[in-house]
């Protein structure tokens, strides 16, 4: 994250304002919650991993077993447990 002059970018009454408050420090302006991007949306992390635990409850409603899907998919009997068991599949 690179800084930015204030007093460049905004205008004289904006900076005044925030004069107020601060002065001389770096300020951390968050972007709006509406412009937010969601964990894994930039990476396809999260659609891969819904993909993955679709996959995993699949699997298991076939009748595959919790140790059998452990070694499968790298994971732990816990992990696999809270994806197959989840009330909330959205994950």
């Amino acid at each position: 994250m690179q800084c930015i002059n204030a007093a460049k970018l905004l205008p004289d009454h904006l900076l005044k304002e925030i004069q107020q408050y601060i002065q001389g420090e770096a300020l951390y302006i968050p972007t709006c919650k509406s412009k937010r991007r969601k964990w894994g949306e930039s990476s396809g992390a999260a659609d891969y991993y819904k993909v993955r635990n679709a996959e995993i409850r699949s699997r298991f409603q076939e009748g595959a077993e919790l140790y059998q899907l452990c070694e499968q998919y790298g994971l732990s009997i816990d992990s696999i447990r809270k994806i197959v068991y989840s009330k909330n599949p959205q994950s």
